[in-house]
């Protein structure tokens, strides 16, 4: 389950499973009325400037417990506003790059709420058509390896995988109309290995939607951009393994040869590692990955039963 929160730290978030961001502080499901209460208060100290980092810090910590937080949020006044006038208020902190430890916590307990809203089946369109996404894209931008930004990249990637863990059209067709891909693709390069697995899953469901794969297999230069990237991280993940981050490599690539132009281009650029028993010790354990991986070899060497001009390489136009 992929999650993000605040109250972690920049010092670093706890992992274990798929992309996952941090853990939160577990308090019982069950809340009583002066628990609710709390958070009724809460939410409205947050349009408060005097108020709003405790609320911040409170609401982020609860988020998984009160079902309903989304719509509260939401539909309250002034919240919303306030939660990204937290984003925009750090936009200078980022360029030139002084982000404070401090600064990235509070501002990733907003990031955390509007995970909370992007998650949530009641906000999740409403918060696309308002294009809240591309508030967090300059954080996604850059490019500083200390911690206070890498916390800050990470926490604004889950806020998208939580959009497209839901798998919904709606997801997709906005996401293809922003820069998301290219930005995912710049941190599976040379972001840390947490922040390339949540931004190789952001690309992995992309592709695994018929819109995605179409779209990104649509011409040579995006095809070609994510199949460098996806090598330059096989060549990496031979010398430095990683069995979570090499699952959703070797996904995107099985997805990538589902569409006959890109198995065919495939067939001439996928990686030797991937060929031979490169990463059978890393995947020694990892039943679904070794077939996945033996599933791709398998459709690289079945040939094409009769000629078709979609099935051609992709070559430069």
């Amino acid at each position: 389950m992929m999650n993000t929160t605040g109250g972690q730290g920049p010092s670093g978030p706890a992992v274990s499973g798929p992309p996952v961001i941090s853990q939160v502080d577990r308090v019982p499901a069950v809340m009583s009325q002066v628990d609710r209460e709390k958070i009724y208060q809460w939410i409205v100290e947050l349009t408060g400037p005097d108020t709003r980092e405790n609320a911040l810090q409170e609401l982020s910590k609860k988020r998984e417990v009160v079902p309903d937080l989304a719509p509260m949020l939401w539909h309250s006044f002034g919240t919303v506003a306030a939660l990204l006038q937290e984003i925009v208020n750090i936009y200078p902190a980022i360029n030139p790059p002084h982000l404070t430890a401090h600064q990235s916590n509070r501002v990733c307990n907003a990031l955390a709420l509007l995970q909370c809203v992007a998650s949530h089946p009641e906000t999740r369109s409403a918060f696309l058509q308002a294009h809240i996404p591309l508030f967090l894209y300059p954080f996604l931008h850059t490019v500083s390896k200390t911690r206070p930004f890498e916390y800050l990249r990470l926490t604004s990637l889950g806020v998208i995988g939580a959009l497209v863990k839901t798998d919904e059209q709606e997801v997709i067709n906005f996401l293809l109309t922003t820069e998301i891909i290219p930005l995912c693709l710049r941190i599976m390069e040379s972001g840390s290995e947490l922040s390339k697995t949540v931004a190789t899953f952001i690309l992995q469901k992309i592709l695994l939607d018929e819109m995605g794969l179409s779209y990104i297999c649509q011409t040579y230069e995006r095809f070609s951009h994510v199949a460098m990237i996806l090598g330059k991280m096989v060549l990496h993940l031979s010398k430095e393994p990683s069995a979570r981050l090499l699952k959703h490599v070797v996904r995107c690539y099985l997805r990538l040869s589902d569409n006959p132009r890109a198995k065919e281009a495939l067939r001439q650029c996928l990686p030797d590692q991937l060929k031979d028993a490169t990463f059978s010790p890393c995947l020694k354990d990892d039943n679904s990955t070794k077939r996945w991986l033996l599933q791709l070899q398998q459709n690289l060497d079945t040939p094409m039963a009769v000629p078709d001009p979609r099935s051609m390489p992709l070559h430069p136009q």
